[in-house]
């Protein structure tokens, strides 16, 4: 009797049913549900995050409603083909997300970012959770073997659990920020602060963070519509199996330990999610999230003609109002400063018009409504970036290897600054000291002379410029590892696939 370990020939039958059991493996795909809420800045990281897993032989359901489907429809195209090979677009489409005939959105807008109020971007807030049973249908309908949903859509964790499917968290902030909120959330220690511009230091992280109190959300100082939305949003996490993040590991080692080991979340990194566009064409470049408000060619061409390193490039987010005496400041600044300029305008800011008439197509481009925000930070002429602090700018930024000066204004872009400034060195602060309502205008005036200052520490040859440049220039390096194959980030989506599939089995 020979040994149970001995071989055994293959015989033809044998051999039949390792080659279906085969190529029934290679033909089944994971498919993987992304629904990003409808604003900019979580439908680009997510439809990203979409092309990464394509990328890597999922196939991928961006589901969007059909106003913003027709806005992301021939990036996503291009990508599918491109994830595909051989012309295929089949690993990564859009499902429409049919809106009930009593859907109602605020003043017919279409994402947060056209809403004018807080009022109105509360109200759409609300008429967004009239999606659920829509949802719930194309989840019955197609039986996706995993969703991956924003976090401000609380409600999918239900629909997913009714189907039993795994719901992972799209959370599009830092590692560092999270850390930040559970801590302030947990200890409450801005509850003892003796007055709001009173620092505090911030409990049981792994580096000493001090806040103020001026600093913080409004949700989180006293209950709002927000913070029921936010308290929706932690229970329906615990009902999901992790979170994916746009991070790497090398970016902030010390968070992403700190959210594993000491939190204990489940959470995969997998940034810098915009370096899925490594191909990335002008067209593309020009059409990230909405078509550019300036000609691309035009842009290019006037940074071709600047020197390397020597423009400064301004740009706040969607939400972000200055008050025209805060504006005349800036405009002043950059009119005397050393440095040309790139400054993107929300559409309707009024700035003095000597000033446009001075500058602009001289020493600065003023682009008003949408930026072509990676072409230009990729462009070797721009040497600094004045950034309100959200993540996917910070990363951006971080990505092309341009240190920052940072302008918080709300959500959580003071703990960002924090993480910029004081954490990894890349940045330096322009001194704004106060959280505000997006909708309201920022009441705090910084004076001309301390913006010029900080723009010259970062854009001249100074001992800070020197340094914020060679730090931001080792994490674009190690963010580009991250990404390729065998790094952390690559790695890490890899052992999510692997999840994914095993209990898909």
């Amino acid at each position: 009797m020979g040994s149970p370990f001995s071989p055994r020939a293959v015989l033809p039958h044998d051999l039949e049913k390792m080659e279906n059991t085969d190529m029934a493996k290679e033909s089944r795909k994971l498919h993987i549900f992304f629904i990003p809420f409808m604003a900019q800045g979580h439908m680009i990281p997510m439809i990203d995050t979409a092309k990464l897993f394509a990328a890597r032989g999922v196939k991928a359901s961006v589901i969007l409603t059909p106003h913003n489907a027709s806005v992301f429809a021939h990036a996503i195209e291009r990508a599918g083909s491109s994830a595909g090979g051989r012309g295929s677009s089949s690993t990564i489409q859009i499902l429409a997300l049919e809106l009930p005939p009593e859907f109602r959105l605020p003043r017919g807008i279409q994402n947060l970012d056209e809403s004018r109020s807080e009022s109105e971007s509360g109200e759409f807030m609300r008429a967004s959770t009239e999606l659920e049973e829509p949802f719930r249908r194309l989840v019955e309908r197609h039986r996706p073997d995993c969703v991956v949903s924003d976090y401000f859509f609380p409600w999918t964790a239900d629909v997913a659990g009714s189907f039993s499917v795994p719901r992972l968290v799209f959370n599009g902030l830092s590692f560092f920020s999270l850390c930040v909120d559970d801590s302030l959330r947990r200890l409450q220690p801005h509850a003892t602060a003796t007055a709001d511009d009173a620092p505090f230091n911030v409990p049981e992280l792994p580096d000493r963070i001090e806040l103020t109190k001026a600093q913080l959300p409004d949700a989180l100082k006293y209950r709002t519509a927000f913070t029921e939305l936010f308290e929706r949003v932690h229970v329906a996490e615990t009902k999901s199996h992790g979170l994916v993040m746009n991070s790497f590991y090398e970016l902030e080692r010390k968070y992403v330990d700190h959210f594993r080991n000491k939190m204990g979340k489940k959470a995969w990194h997998l940034g810098p999610v915009s370096l899925c566009n490594k191909d990335m064409s002008s067209v593309d470049m020009a059409e990230r999230g909405m078509k550019s408000s300036i000609d691309c060619n035009d842009c290019l061409s006037w940074l071709d003609a600047q020197k390397p390193g020597s423009v400064l490039y301004l740009c706040f987010g969607s939400f972000c109002h200055f008050t025209p005496s805060q504006l005349v400041e800036i405009a002043t600044a950059l009119e005397s400063g050393d440095c040309s300029f790139i400054w993107v305008l929300k559409n309707g800011t009024t700035l003095p018009d000597d000033f446009v008439d001075r500058t602009e197509g001289i020493k600065g481009l003023i682009i008003r409504g949408w930026a072509p925000q990676m072409m230009i930070l990729n462009h070797p002429a721009v040497g600094g970036f004045v950034t309100h602090c959200g993540w996917n700018s910070i990363l951006e930024g971080i990505s092309a290897g341009v240190p920052m000066i940072t302008w918080p204004v709300f959500a959580e872009q003071f703990y960002n600054e924090k993480l910029v400034t004081e954490v990894l060195g890349v940045g330096v602060g322009v001194g704004n000291r106060s959280w505000v309502s997006w909708e309201s205008e920022n009441s705090d005036v910084i004076g001309r002379e301390k913006i010029e200052n900080v723009m010259r520490s970062v854009m001249g040859d100074g001992e800070t410029a020197e340094r914020v440049k060679g730090k931001v220039q080792e994490l674009r390096e190690q963010g580009k590892k991250a990404t390729d194959v065998g790094g952390s980030s690559y790695d890490d989506l890899s052992c999510l696939l692997k999840e994914l599939e095993s209990l898909c089995c």
